[in-house]
């Protein structure tokens, strides 16, 4: 089976090479959904429209993972920060509450109507955040490129008081989803 991962995140990489997954990128070109679905609905149509991108760039007979990943405070994707001024409100939002963690995966396998797909959900609780240590996060750059304006591997640990559901799902790749999913990639000699 040949993999591609849609995706130009380097935390799913390093997921799929920890699981011993042989695999291809390819960095897609989708047009993401931002709202007006359902939450869980979101994650799996953007990771679906990534999947499909990736198809497109991959062409026929490869087996295609596109994964969305986004932090909801409420009904409503935080997303990624385009600032610092944004991180911060970002941050400050999410400051002594529980937030959710979802991950839309899509699988599109080598035949056209080949496609299975999942959402996994995480809880994420945030301590009381002073305004130093939103400073000192901020000012580390870490929350580039990260939904929720945090990297929970790195610095952002000392953003959280607790977490509940799956710690790889924070990271950008729920593995226990993904392997109910493709079951195979476990199997691999």
């Amino acid at each position: 089976m040949k993999l591609v991962l849609a995706s130009a995140s380097p935390r799913r990489r390093q997921i799929l090479t920890w699981l011993g997954v042989e695999f291809e990128v390819v960095e897609p070109e989708a047009d993401e959904l931002a709202g007006g679905l359902e939450p869980e609905e979101l994650v799996v149509e953007n990771a679906r429209r990534k999947a499909r991108a990736g198809r497109a760039a991959a062409g026929e007979g490869a087996v295609v993972l596109g994964v969305d990943t986004d932090v909801f405070l409420g009904p409503e994707p935080l997303g990624k920060p385009a600032d610092e001024a944004a991180a911060r409100e970002h941050l400050e939002a999410l400051a002594g509450r529980t937030h959710t963690v979802l991950s839309g995966l899509c699988l599109l396998g080598p035949h056209p109507d080949a496609e299975r797909s999942g959402v996994e959900r995480s809880l994420v609780t945030f301590a009381e955040l002073t305004p130093e240590l939103i400073d000192l996060y901020v000012r580390s750059g870490e929350w580039r490129g990260r939904a929720g304006a945090y990297a929970i591997q790195g610095l952002g640990s000392l953003l959280v008081d607790r977490v509940e559901g799956d710690f790889s799902n924070i990271v950008g790749l729920p593995i226990r989803l993904l392997l109910r999913l493709a079951p195979e990639l476990a199997r691999k000699p």
